[in-house]
């Protein structure tokens, strides 16, 4: 089932501009993707979601950041969230959608800020967390922890106990609003507001979905590097455009060899960016969304080559965009950006993913808990 329609990619690409500049999507593009289900289509029927499959999320994802990248970045945040919370305990799942199947919940995973208490039914929860993308239009965030002797858990926070620091001065990607959330004193949080990161490996659940049953980071480590993968298609059919309407100068001619070599090579790897994707939640569907350990090390180190490959395409084009690509509103400069600053987020860099699949096909034990 897919949820985009014209109208709704109308209001996005519309609000595009303006959600750059705000430095936040616009509350109009939030709204339409709200209306038209994008939002709800990880979270369970039972909540009032939709519960469509990993392949039509991804295809309309890749179809948003074709009109706006920062668009569904965000989006593809905010809706893999109701996957995860999903899994939780049902009490949390009745907190965050219980009243309202379009809540919406931010994340920072990265606990390095965090500073965590265990006490008498839960934990005291405090710290700073970058990076919370969209976190403007959410009511509960999920926040990264490190319990000591037990290990890594994400807490489940309502937007009552944090503040929002606006941080987010940046030269790409900057309508994600990817802004700090603060706990400056110490709150509380239940015990079945929490999920542990050994239960998200082992995709223990309580949903008759078998879908459910994906390890939830093989949909997350998705998320930050599909939109590339549109925003390289969009960028690709600008440059066509402007090749196919140039009169004037013969090198911009649809008829110059290195156009023809560099359009090949943009297409093609959109074309494999694409395969890669989509095979992989086919091959993952055909096992009933369970994949052996070998095989999630490889999706994991997959996923985090997208954005490389996208910077080689969107560069493959930018550098002969033409001297009116220097301006800093250039169509193809915005996307430029935009794929380049995707590389700063953990998962899309492939060093260590590269060495534990390399480990693991050498005979040794697989490191990563987030597969």
């Amino acid at each position: 089932m897919h949820t985009l329609t014209p109208k709704v990619l109308d209001i996005v690409r519309d609000n595009a501009e303006i959600s750059r500049q705000n430095r936040q999507i616009a509350a109009e593009s939030v709204t339409a993707l709200k209306e038209c289900g994008f939002l709800r289509m990880f979270l369970p029927k039972s909540l009032g979601g939709l519960e469509t499959t990993p392949q039509a999320f991804f295809e309309d994802q890749i179809a948003l950041a074709e009109v706006d990248m920062s668009t569904a970045w965000i989006a593809g945040i905010i809706a893999v969230h109701a996957f995860q919370i999903a899994l939780m305990d049902e009490r949390a799942q009745a907190d965050v959608y219980q009243d309202n199947p379009d809540t919406l919940v931010s994340s920072s995973y990265n606990p390095v800020g965090a500073q965590v208490e265990v006490v008498d039914g839960g934990f005291m929860l405090s710290g700073r967390w970058g990076w919370s993308s969209g976190s403007g239009h959410c009511d509960w965030a999920l926040l990264g922890g490190i319990i000591k002797g037990e290990g890594y858990r994400t807490f489940l926070v309502p937007r009552s106990d944090y503040e929002i620091e606006d941080v987010w001065f940046v030269m790409g990607l900057q309508g994600t609003g990817s802004n700090d959330v603060v706990l400056a004193e110490p709150v509380f949080v239940p015990s079945y507001r929490t999920h542990k990161q050994t239960d998200g490996f082992s995709s223990q659940n309580n949903q008759p979905n078998p879908m459910y049953n994906l390890p939830w980071a093989q949909a997350f480590i998705r998320i930050v590097n599909t939109p590339a993968i549109g925003a390289l298609k969009h960028a690709l059919t600008l440059f066509i455009d402007s090749r196919n309407s140039a009169s004037t100068d013969p090198t911009k001619l649809a008829g110059d060899i290195e156009t023809q070599t560099r359009v090949a090579k943009v297409k093609n790897i959109i074309s494999e960016c694409e395969t890669t994707l989509f095979s992989t939640f086919n091959s993952m569907a055909q096992c009933n969304w369970q994949p052996s350990i070998e095989d999630r090390v490889l999706y994991r180190y997959q996923a985090s080559l997208v954005i490389d490959k996208c910077i080689d395409g969107i560069d493959t084009l930018f550098d002969v965009a033409g001297g009116r690509s220097v301006f800093t509103n250039h169509p193809l400069q915005l996307i430029w950006h935009d794929i380049h600053i995707a590389r700063s987020h953990v998962a899309n860099s492939p060093a260590s993913f590269s060495r534990n699949l390399g480990s693991v096909l050498l005979g040794l034990d697989n490191t990563d808990l987030f597969i």
